[in-house]
């Protein structure tokens, strides 16, 4: 404790703090923790234009004054002279990003209001001028009711003018001033950070006021909602209608190699293991490699873009009235590409309850392993016909129409889960958060390229092991014992792995499922593309010789083989079941224990269960 004058900077997180309490400081910092918790304490001293020394600290980068984490408590506990340990601080030094000034200034009004004597550092001015946009300090002093100083921290700009600022507050304020507390209203304060940016611009590009016009479009509750929704509409039209033509030749590649194999070897177990187990096995998952780069294509370029954000502040909304933080967002935006980085995503939760609820919703989020289960059973049931504007390429493809609407029902059935859990088990006040919005921009080509490389290896190495594995194991099961040759009995049925579905079908028969169906899940549970893979290696060791002759397809064979409720409640199963034992272990490493991955699985199933058995009556009723 020093009887130095005490200055605290604070600000939005990437409001340039760090730099500038380096650039004031220099090597005169020392680093510690806050009394009684584990955040990162930082101070420091520099002197004033008079040479009088003066204490600096370097608050956490928060938001607002309502905390959602440690770090943003003691934040507000400094500020208000809360914080155990801490003396209230002589002046604020509020630091803004010059760039990003509408979505700064909100909080930067809040902490005003406090009547701390207060600085605001309009920060990082060079890079608002090099993006087209120049600020009149001046007019920004004038509408806060307090002096506002241009600087550059990184490079040292505005520092001496910084100090003599301070000087003179320090002596117009030599007695301790007591924050008010009194808060205003979120919104309220939004709409005059708006209006007090934009009154402070003395010019701007053309560029800038495009994304500002397009915003208003795209952050919009009612347009840009709409917007979000045609955007996926297209991108799962385009995984059909793009996606044909190299599908058709990795299938013609597929189908080669196991003639060729067929053709060179004797008929026996080594031919059954290539042409059964690998080739029609593994073949029939990588035949849909194609439909996974072009949903990842629109993925990355809407990250590129900087679109993504925006989506995450339209869904903001809708995830609070369900009882999730925005925060939440991120990592089951993460979840459409897999659940388990999608839950590892959550530590950035820092409310428990909130932290959990993203944990147990996020494998129903549709991952890009689910879509070759999809894939199959709409190309084999749902025709490729146009149901709208059916005039050449802007025909709105039933197919494509049919997996959006899948990928809807995972994110309202996942929104709905959420509901009840914040209502029930996780049940606890759910908090907003704030994000900054990124400028839109043209992706990188080569970025783009890199993105879909890594995820056709990430895909292709899924398919040499896991699968691989998975399939092998499935074809050895299925394999023994040998069936009587002239018994009349199928080899599936007379199998290890036969004799087991057939068991489980009992269970699963009332949905409709039927044998394959329930020998299909087992092997499933490793990785959901396996249930693709292992239907392709039931039919291909149960095809009798005129069937192995036609070469048919994975699809042509379960048309012939599954009425269309039960190809129905197969999709829905899918939408719900969390059949991935990855993600059941990355829950159980999270939560530090068994009951919730336990818990999960077991709502998720009556879920499955549930929605595959509702499906398959309801098909059925209406004649499909």
């Amino acid at each position: 404790m020093t009887g130095l004058p005490l200055i605290a900077l604070v600000g939005n997180p990437n409001a340039g703090k760090s730099a500038l309490f380096n650039a004031l400081t220099g090597a005169r910092q020392k680093l510690g923790n806050y009394p009684g918790v584990t955040v990162e304490r930082k101070a420091g001293r520099f002197s004033l234009s008079d040479g009088r020394p003066i204490e600096l600290v370097d608050l956490p980068g928060t938001y607002s004054l309502n905390p959602t984490s440690p770090d943003e408590q003691v934040t507000r506990d400094v500020i208000l002279g809360k914080q155990a340990g801490e003396r209230l601080p002589d002046a604020l030094v509020v630091v803004v990003d010059a760039s990003n000034l509408d979505n700064h200034l909100r909080f930067a009004l809040e902490l005003i209001a406090l009547g701390l004597p207060t600085i605001v550092a309009l920060n990082m001015v060079d890079l608002a001028t090099r993006d087209g946009l120049e600020l009149d300090a001046h007019i920004l002093s004038r509408e806060l009711g307090v002096p506002v100083i241009s600087t550059v921290a990184v490079r040292k700009r505005g520092l001496d003018h910084l100090r003599t600022e301070l000087e003179s507050m320090l002596d117009a304020n030599a007695g301790r001033v007591r924050p008010s507390g009194e808060h205003r209203d979120f919104e309220g304060l939004r709409q005059e950070a708006r209006r007090i940016a934009r009154s402070a611009i003395v010019r701007e590009t053309p560029s800038r006021r495009l994304t500002a016009a397009v915003d208003r479009v795209a952050l919009h509750p009612t347009a840009g909602l709409i917007l979000l929704l045609a955007l996926l509409f297209v991108m799962f039209q385009a995984v059909y209608a793009w996606s044909e033509a190299p599908i058709a030749m990795i299938e013609g590649l597929v189908t080669s190699a196991g003639d060729a194999v067929a053709a060179t070897l004797p008929d026996g177990l080594l031919r059954s293991f290539l042409v059964d187990g690998v080739i029609n096995g593994v073949g029939s998952v990588i035949t849909f490699l194609p439909q996974i780069l072009i949903l990842f294509f629109f993925i990355l370029m809407l990250e590129a873009t900087g679109y993504m954000v925006r989506a995450a502040f339209l869904m903001d909304g809708l995830m609070a009235r369900v009882g999730l933080s925005g925060r939440a967002f991120i990592p089951l935006l993460s979840s459409f590409a897999c659940a388990v980085p999608g839950i590892m995503a959550t530590r950035t939760i820092s409310d428990p309850k909130d932290r959990l609820t993203t944990i147990l919703i996020a494998p129903l989020m549709t991952c890009s392993a689910r879509l070759p289960v999809y894939a199959v059973i709409i190309g084999a049931f749902i025709p490729a016909r146009t149901v709208a504007l059916g005039f050449g390429p802007l025909g709105i493809g039933l197919q494509g129409l049919v997996l959006f609407c899948l990928y809807i029902s995972g994110i309202v059935g996942a929104m709905l889960a959420a509901l009840v859990l914040r209502r029930t088990v996780t049940k606890g006040a759910s908090g907003g958060f704030l994000m900054e919005m990124p400028k839109y921009q043209w992706p990188r080509p080569q970025d783009i390229i890199l993105g879909l490389w890594q995820r056709a290896v990430i895909f292709l190495k899924r398919a040499g092991t896991i699968i691989f594995t998975s399939t092998v194991i499935l074809w050895m099961l299925l394999s023994f014992p040998k069936a009587p040759e002239h018994g009349g009995v199928s080899q599936v049925n007379y199998s290890v792995a036969g004799r087991i579905a057939n068991g489980l079908n009992v269970v699963l028969e009332p949905i409709g499922f039927n044998r394959d169906i329930s020998l299909a899940l087992i092997p499933a549970m490793a990785a959901r593309e396996v249930a693709v893979s292992a239907l392709a290696t039931v039919y291909s060791l149960d095809a009798d010789e005129d069937e192995a002759k036609l070469e048919r397809s994975l699809g042509d064979r379960l048309k012939d083989k599954w009425p269309l409720p039960t190809a129905l409640a197969f999709l829905a199963w899918f939408v719900f079941a969390p059949q991935c034992i990855s993600t059941i272990a990355v829950t159980r490493r999270e939560t530090n224990g068994w009951k919730w991955p336990l818990f999960m699985i077991g709502y998720l199933f009556v879920l499955a269960y549930a929605a595959a058995g509702l499906t398959y009556w309801t098909a059925t009723v209406a004649g499909l």
